[in-house]
């Protein structure tokens, strides 16, 4: 029987994961934290409670700090509770490396056309989650583990092909993926020392993709996402996470560059 190969330990680092309680997030805090040296520690964000706990009980079993905030990032209330975990955490965390993976989104209701969407709540909201929260938890994990020397500091935008390509009755998804990913452009252009990548996953098979495939207003955007799930073209979340994990294992990509699951 061959022998299963046992990642690389990266040393001690700071890791915060937001999204962390399913799908992909679920998936990438797993795989980071057998990586992770001992003392390091890791920030989970998430809606949900119960499944980040029990997330959160599993992974402290690799010999890691793991600390799990429930907050809904979608509301100031949630978001500032969020920036709070990662004030008191990150100052005195580790210091060899800041790892910061902007995972949590949300689809919208893509049951709507562009001329549907006439309530501002309803379009404010989308924003908050998904545009506003990762510019203020990004901006406050980078001051408060600050500039030290022998550090590195790297941020992760989960992006999307939507960033990039329009879809039918996906105009808040594909505006806040675009936005995400220009906001995280001009995070590597202003700040040189800090790594950053764009990271779009492929399609996924997620209850994300289930919705796409079932709620999506357009019937042919509808149609395109059901043949990826019978043809068997979904992406399973440990393959694409562990393809990140590659490319920030190899460092070799440019600082705020869009990289595709299928492109690398």
């Amino acid at each position: 029987m061959a022998e299963v190969a046992v990642p690389q330990r990266w040393g001690s680092a700071s890791c915060v994961v937001t999204g962390a309680s399913r799908g992909f997030g679920r998936s990438v805090a797993r795989l980071l934290a057998r990586r992770l040296g001992r003392g390091s520690v890791m920030l989970l964000l998430a809606r949900s409670e119960a499944p980040l706990a029990e997330l959160a009980a599993e992974l402290r079993d690799t010999g890691i700090r793991v600390e799990c905030v429930a907050a809904d990032l979608g509301c100031e209330q949630g978001m500032r509770r969020a920036a709070a975990a990662l004030r008191e955490v990150l100052p005195t965390a580790p210091s060899d490396r800041l790892l910061l993976i902007n995972n949590a989104g949300s689809l919208g209701d893509i049951s709507k056309s562009f001329l549907d969407l006439t309530d501002p709540d309803e379009i404010n909201n989308y924003f908050a989650f998904n545009v506003t929260s990762a510019l203020y938890l990004t901006s406050t994990a980078l001051q408060a583990f600050g500039k030290r020397p022998g550090s590195s500091r790297t941020v992760v935008n989960i992006s999307s092909l939507c960033a990039v390509k329009p879809f039918k009755n996906w105009a808040l998804y594909c505006s806040g993926k675009a936005s995400r990913d220009m906001m995280f452009q001009v995070l590597a252009l202003e700040e040189p020392d800090v790594r950053v990548l764009n990271y779009a996953p492929g399609p996924l098979d997620t209850d994300m993709q289930l919705l796409a495939r079932t709620k999506t207003g357009d019937p042919e955007m509808r149609q395109y996402f059901q043949s990826l799930q019978e043809s068997g073209q979904l992406i399973d979340c440990n393959v694409s996470a562990q393809k990140l994990i590659n490319l920030l294992e190899e460092d070799t990509f440019r600082s705020g560059a869009h990289m595709d699951f299928y492109g690398v």
